[in-house]
């Protein structure tokens, strides 16, 4: 029964990754079905965590041929002089930008992951927040799918098209007139 009591307690000392992943297809085109969804993953700090279509160098696989075979990876580390453990997040991909928050990175470009980060790449958006923790040798992820996107639900989604004006003309005739759009707004003059 002690044995058990400290595996627990290790365990909640792991610095922990929550994982929220959204795809606009993702019920249709079941390109989550190679993902631990809902279970924690205990992964080793000294390997990089990557995620792409590659079913053998890649921790987490995505089943979408539009996916580099490796999209991503996040290397863990320690900032000197700190016990907290820290990620960088790596672009692997020729192909695709990674955005994190409001920062593109290109190919094998990396930068330090905040503590809450939406990554983005071609139609993926993942929301990525850090717990703190102690151990050093090891962290754990924890992957979700929500129904909705990330960028609707944080407020900065922005549609693809461009917005529809409510009348009957056609565009093209609206931009070419530039007189009053309402006839009582039309003064009649007559010589």
């Amino acid at each position: 029964m002690m044995k058990s009591k400290a595996i627990e307690t290790e365990e909640d000392l792991l610095t922990s990754l929550a994982v929220q992943i959204y795809h606009p297809q993702q019920s249709v085109q079941g390109v989550f079905c190679r993902l631990p969804v809902g279970t924690k993953v205990r992964l080793p700090a000294d390997e990089p965590l990557k995620l792409g279509r590659d079913e053998e160098t890649c921790t987490f696989v995505l089943n979408d041929l539009k996916v580099s075979r490796k999209q991503l990876s996040l290397h863990a580390y320690r900032p000197e002089g700190s016990q907290e453990m820290r990620f960088t997040i790596q672009n692997l991909s020729q192909k695709a930008r990674l955005v994190v928050n409001s920062c593109t990175l290109d190919h094998l470009e990396r930068l330090d992951l905040p503590d809450k980060a939406l990554v983005r790449f071609g139609q993926y958006e993942l929301l990525i927040v850090r717990e703190s923790g102690e151990a050093k040798g090891s962290f754990e992820v924890k992957i979700q799918v929500p129904i909705f996107s990330l960028l609707r639900e944080s407020g900065s989604y922005e549609p693809k098209s461009a917005p529809v004006m409510e009348t009957s003309a056609p565009p093209a005739t609206l931009l070419d007139y530039h007189g009053p759009l309402e006839m009582d707004e039309t003064l009649l003059c007559t010589s």
